[in-house]
């Protein structure tokens, strides 16, 4: 047994979140003792395994600000997480004292980690460079990042190892860390794939094709175009509304009629652009006419994105160069074809014409290949059995599970696990 500790800033609900979550329920199935140390978790807004019990999860350092006239958001996050990182390594109960320490997100708690007493082993998993996440604003703006972009090159070349999320995100860490030398592992997220199990059997022992009391302007004979993602403007929602629009004047009235887009997306009262973005995206389903089409959900729970994904015809992933993202996988695991962006990390999980479509940053590329699936019910489903078992050949949650394993083992003497 490891005794390994999860190092994140908000355990709110996000890719980032989902990562975390979905490894320490790994590392907890292979028998070790796995824990959460962050600055800030809602009970109300976060995924349900770090509210039910199945993980300790402590909070520190929520009272710092989270920004400083209303701006420095980068620089009062990294301070936080210095916070818990000191708390981590010089605060935290003896009884409480870990072997790794998994953190991910900000990296400058990786040299206070090392110099910890007890000195134990540093993962740290990179989703993306944080300096190319944020805004260019001009040269105070340069000028302000010029230092946190700086400890975040230094900061990650400390850690006792660096994974990453896709391939395409290794290149994007070489091309931005130039000095380092230390070559990231890849290390595909996965998703938990036995609750997905369970969910889809009680899903279909309701029989039903949504749940109306959650959904109640979805007709049962509609056509569900499905778009989950947080509400942030470069999530590209609004490609998703375009798309549907040129559908709707592409199709029949009667075959449109039968059309729904449901936009779920992580909300976050806290965050400025979740509130703007959401009203901006009500505007423009205004704009576009489609307020009979569009429905706009905020902050799904599991059960209710499980629904969702159960429901839904088709999977829409609109960011460009995302990362990786997590949501193909779990649209593809629901036998579900995705559209996605042929960019970043859906390269990786979508196999364009086998598991659903990759097209231009384009409504005429995108919306035509959802007119594609709507007409095409045999290719639809066709697609929707090959992507699931692309995630159980590719993307299993085992594969994930045994890698990581692996990757902890070897960062722990052996001696220490006896302790």
């Amino acid at each position: 047994m490891v005794r390994i500790l999860f190092l994140h800033p908000d355990l709110g609900i996000g890719g980032a979140e989902r990562l975390v979550v979905d490894a320490a329920l790994a590392l907890k199935e292979r028998g070790h003792k796995v824990g959460f140390l962050t600055n800030h978790h809602d009970s109300t807004h976060c995924f349900k395994e770090t509210a039910d019990g199945s993980f300790p999860v402590q909070v520190v350092g929520d009272w710092l600000p989270r920004k400083l006239f209303g701006r420095f958001y980068a620089f009062c996050a990294y301070f936080r997480m210095l916070y818990a990182a000191i708390y981590a390594s010089f605060f935290m109960p003896q009884r409480e004292q870990v072997d790794v320490v998994f953190c991910d997100l900000i990296s400058v708690c990786v040299p206070v980690l090392r110099l910890a007493p007890h000195r134990p082993r540093v993962i740290f998993y990179c989703h993306f460079p944080d300096q190319l996440l944020s805004a260019r604003e001009g040269l105070l703006k340069r000028v302000y990042r010029a230092p946190i972009n700086w400890l975040e090159e230094h900061t990650v070349g400390l850690a006792d190892k660096v994974l990453v999320n896709s391939k395409f995100t290794l290149r994007v860490f070489q091309d931005t860390f130039r000095r380092l030398r230390t070559v990231p592992d890849v290390l595909y997220p996965s998703i938990h794939t036995q609750y997905f199990d369970q969910m889809e059997q009680k899903l279909q022992q309701r029989s039903t094709v949504l749940d109306e009391t959650v959904h109640p302007r979805v007709p049962r004979n509609a056509f569900v175009y499905l778009d989950i993602n947080r509400y942030e403007r470069k999530k590209n929602h609004a490609l998703a509304l375009q798309s549907l629009r040129l559908l709707g004047d592409t199709l029949s009235a009667a075959d449109f009629k039968r059309c729904r887009l449901i936009i779920a997306g992580g909300y976050d009262t806290r965050c400025h652009e979740n509130v703007e973005h959401y009203a901006e995206l009500e505007q423009l389903t205004t704009e576009l006419d489609l307020q009979e089409h569009v429905i706009l959900l905020r902050s799904p729970t599991d059960e209710e994105k499980c629904s969702l994904l159960h429901a839904a015809h088709c999977l829409l992933y609109t960011p460009e160069n995302e990362h990786f993202g997590i949501v193909p996988l779990e649209g593809m695991y629901f036998s579900k074809p995705v559209v996605a962006l042929n960019s970043g990390g859906p390269t990786e999980t979508v196999v364009h014409s086998s598991t659903g479509f990759l097209c231009e940053k384009q409504a005429k590329s995108f919306g035509g290949a959802m007119c594609q699936l709507f007409r095409d019910e045999p290719l639809r489903l066709k697609m929707g059995d090959q992507g699931h078992k692309r995630v159980q050949q590719k993307f299993s949650f085992a594969a994930f599970a045994d890698r990581l394993n692996g990757i902890v083992q070897d960062l722990v003497p052996a001696q220490k696990k006896l302790e």
